[in-house]
Formats: C-alpha cells, sequence, structure tokens
C-alpha cells in the first residue's frame, strides 16, 4: 500500500497541533481564572460526584485530567462581522466566554463550581474551530455530544416558547429557563442516553490505552 507523505501544513494537521497544544496546558480551578485578553478554545473537566458522570470523573481524579465534559471557543467579536482570519481585535472574547460558564455551573443546583477545572489556549482565529472540532471529536465531551444546552445564552424577547435545554432539565437552576414554556426531554430518557454515550467513550478510551 502506498503511503502519503506527512504534510505537517495541511489543515488537519495543523488542527492536530492547536488540540494537542491545548491537552498540554496547566488546568486550572475554573472559579479562580482571572482576567485576561484573547480568544482561542478550551476544555472543561468535572471531578464532582454527581453520580451519572462517574465513569468520565474517575479519569479527571488525582490531576489526570483525562476526559472534558466540555469544549468550547471564543472568537473574536470582528469574526462574525466578515473579519474572520483578519486578525480582528479579540478583547477578553475568552475569559468572558469562561465567565459565562461559571455563572451557569454556579446557578445549578446539583453541581459545584469547586469541581470545575479548564485548560485553555490563546490561539489565532482561523484556527480556533477546526481546534474546537478536533477535540470534540477526540474526546466526545457529554455536554457537546449528548447533554445539549450548556454553552446557549438567554433567549431574547419573545422567544420563551422554546423548551428547557436537555442540560437545564439535568442541572436546573438557571433563573430565566423558569420562563421557557416548550416541553423539555424526560430527565429519564437524557439519563439514558447519557449513560450509553458515557459507557461507549469509555470503552475507546480503554481500547486505545491497550
Amino acid at each position: 500500500m502506498r503511503q502519503e507523505k506527512f504534510n505537517p501544513l495541511d489543515k488537519k494537521n495543523l488542527g492536530v497541533s492547536v488540540a494537542d497544544a491545548l491537552v498540554t496546558q496547566r488546568p486550572e480551578a475554573l472559579g479562580g481564572v482571572q482576567s485576561f485578553d484573547g480568544a482561542g478554545i478550551y476544555a472543561l473537566y468535572y471531578t464532582g460526584d454527581f453520580h451519572p458522570y462517574r465513569p468520565m470523573v474517575r479519569l479527571n481524579k488525582d490531576g489526570r485530567f483525562e476526559w472534558p465534559i466540555y469544549v468550547g471557543k471564543a472568537i473574536p467579536p470582528g469574526s462574525s462581522r466578515g473579519q474572520f482570519g483578519l486578525d480582528p481585535d479579540p478583547g477578553q472574547a475568552l475569559h468572558r466566554r469562561l465567565s459565562e460558564h461559571r455563572a451557569s455551573i454556579e446557578a445549578a443546583t446539583n453541581v459545584a463550581l469547586d469541581d470545575f477545572w479548564v485548560r485553555y489556549l490563546l490561539v489565532d482565529d482561523i484556527w480556533i474551530p477546526l481546534g474546537e472540532a478536533l477535540l470534540i471529536s477526540r474526546f466526545c465531551p457529554p455536554w457537546n455530544q449528548v447533554v445539549s444546552g450548556f454553552g446557549i445564552h438567554h433567549p431574547g424577547s419573545g422567544r420563551f416558547d422554546q423548551a428547557p435545554s436537555d442540560w437545564d432539565v439535568l442541572h436546573p437552576g438557571r433563573p430565566w429557563v423558569a420562563r421557557l414554556t416548550g416541553r423539555p426531554q424526560p430527565r429519564a430518557g437524557i439519563l439514558q442516553a447519557l449513560a450509553e454515550a458515557l459507557e461507549e467513550t469509555e470503552r475507546r478510551f480503554r481500547q486505545h490505552e491497550e
């Protein structure tokens, strides 16, 4: 079989290098992240005692931090106005996004901020979406792929006919969710899908280690 030459400048390989760089960053307590400038990617890790997450927590205990619960990105504000790849001023885009997540977790009634850690990496805006996509593909974070809704914002005026997200069903407490009038997914179904996804990802991790 003919082997293709490795091209370090291939888009996918560059994206892999960004993802690899993130997981070498020192984890920080999410509640202790200080203000900083820049945009980039990040991974949140959970180490608490919410029982459905126990397979994931086992890989995050004792400083291991091997399985993120959520991966996300923060792009410079100008990127949404046609300046993507032109180095718009990022301001504090990444810190602001982490602060939004902190507020969501603090509002939840059954998880604690002290149990969340973060790795983050400042990245040129052109590589941010690719780095995020590769991290999600690699780690299958449950809040990205199964329990949707963690990263959503307060709905605008006139949009309260939406249903509470799966995340809000599983982790109630965000005050604006009480105003939503749509019918949410049953909690039992969300927990079942979560258990199956965690089992499958844990099996994949074990095979990789072998």
